[in-house]
């Protein structure tokens, strides 16, 4: 298993990252979605708690992966992809980050600027990143579920450029963010007689 990235294929610690950012983004997504239209109780109180948290824990999870992306570079563009295509591949990595560094930056401020308390999953008190107002507020959440919808379009134009690849261009753009397995190589005791 190969830790660091390669000319070829992402490494381990770029897979698990990358898997890790999109179920976060799943899970934000439908929790997100769900908890406005929860009547006024205790278990909404929770949601939003929870989404706070998650919320955080993408950023950090995000800041990790650009670091690690720094440190351990990306592989080349698939061998015969067009110019066009990678260069939209890389805009589009560059947005995703944007918008994963931008969302959960807007729900902090929109969260500071409401004056609501925020805890990390009720471990510590994380302080607030904007003062108190009401038009920062509205600004910060309309960012917030604008950058969202905006996510959700480039999440999916990005998982079906990869099944494109897969399906129709017949390459390895999907294979290599996927864990690979070595098949065992058969001894000579174990090959079928003739």
């Amino acid at each position: 298993m190969q830790f660091r990235n390669s000319a070829h294929r992402w490494g381990a610690v770029s897979q698990l990252l990358h898997w890790l950012v999109m179920l976060l983004i799943v899970w934000l997504a439908w929790l997100g979605l769900t908890m406005v239209d929860m009547p006024p109780t205790p278990a909404k109180i929770n949601a939003y708690a929870l989404h706070k948290s998650l919320g955080l824990t993408l950023l950090a999870l995000v800041v990790v992966r650009l670091a690690w992306r720094l440190f351990a570079g990306a592989p080349a563009p698939v061998a015969g992809t067009p110019t066009w295509q990678a260069r939209v591949a890389s805009v589009t990595h560059g947005a995703l980050y944007a918008l994963l560094l931008l969302i959960p930056l807007s729900g902090w401020a929109f969260n500071s600027a409401s004056g609501y308390p925020l805890q990390w999953f009720r471990t510590f008190n994380v302080p607030a990143i904007a003062a108190r107002g009401d038009g920062l507020a509205a600004l910060s959440l309309q960012v917030h579920q604008s950058a969202f919808w905006l996510l959700i379009a480039l999440v999916v134009a990005h998982a079906g450029a990869a099944f494109y690849h897969h399906l129709f261009q017949g390459d390895d753009t999907l294979r290599r963010m996927l864990p690979t397995f070595r098949r065992p190589v058969a001894s000579a005791t174990s090959l079928p007689e003739k």
